[in-house]
């Protein structure tokens, strides 16, 4: 009898030594990182403007975005160099580039997806989509499963005037403005008026909107031109959306995360 107390004991203690270590092999499972085809824009072009945005809580969301470690802009290489080529020609006009968002981990768009399934949470739709009921953001296009972003070679920017003027910062908890109302009235931006702000789901950001403005019209047609003799293709529906075509992989949805570390030389 006491043999058998014995060895129960000693399973019992061998069952709770592989809790920790378990726990411990799933903690120091090293994260993914970038393929060797992925650059950081500002090593390509320190000219051009960042403001990543889904490293704050001003986005549609309200808080910063899974994956998110860092606020780098991390692209395919022929992505990087198409949006140097671009940004050279916009310098000698007196413009500059900006960028909101560059690669997105897979992790961020199931943040997304999560989100749009939590109709309870509605903090930022006075400013995102004011005009849209969050119950059918996906079946209006708005949020999707899997994001062209992941795989490396879509950015979403805008172009400022130079010399740039700062912007302030979004305090959370501030009122929200409608994303479609007069460049004066919404959230600050130093981009020139493209008549919505960054992110904004309604239709009024389909790139030939006819309710915009000449000048709105103009300065969104400067991006869209400026970026297709590059090899970028505009998403229809969102002035800021551009992918670089051909895309190094067109079929994989990348998770490492952005951070400068996903960029560290392997050996």
């Amino acid at each position: 009898m006491q043999k058998l107390v014995i060895r129960a004991l000693a399973v019992s203690m061998a069952a709770l030594l592989t809790v920790p270590a378990a726990a411990a092999t799933a903690q120091s499972r090293p994260e993914p990182t970038a393929p060797r085809e992925f650059v950081a824009l500002r090593d390509v072009d320190r000219t051009i403007l960042e403001e990543m945005r889904y490293t704050t809580a001003h986005n549609f969301i309200g808080d910063p975005v899974n994956g998110y470690r860092q606020p780098v802009c991390i692209l395919t290489r022929p992505a990087a160099e198409a949006l140097r080529r671009a940004q050279r020609k916009l310098l000698r006009q007196g413009y500059s580039l900006k960028v909101y968002d560059c690669y997105r981990p897979q992790r961020a768009v199931d943040h997304f997806v999560a989100w749009a399934k939590d109709l309870d949470d509605q903090r930022m739709k006075a400013e995102f989509y004011p005009r849209v009921d969050k119950a059918n953001l996906f079946a209006d296009g708005y949020i999707a499963e899997k994001s062209g972003h992941s795989r490396g070679g879509t950015v979403d920017l805008t172009i400022v005037k130079l010399p740039a003027r700062p912007t302030r910062p979004y305090r959370p908890g501030q009122e929200l403005v409608p994303c479609y109302y007069p460049q004066d009235q919404r959230f600050p931006d130093n981009s020139i008026d493209m008549g919505t702000g960054y992110d904004c789901f309604d239709t009024l950001s389909h790139t030939l909107d006819p309710r915009i403005t000449p000048e709105q019209r103009a300065n969104r047609l400067l991006l869209k031109n400026t970026l297709e003799e590059q090899g970028f293709v505009n998403l229809p529906e969102e002035w800021w959306h551009f992918t670089h075509k051909p895309e190094l992989f067109p079929d994989t949805y990348f998770d490492f995360p952005v951070s400068r570390s996903s960029l560290t030389p392997r050996n």
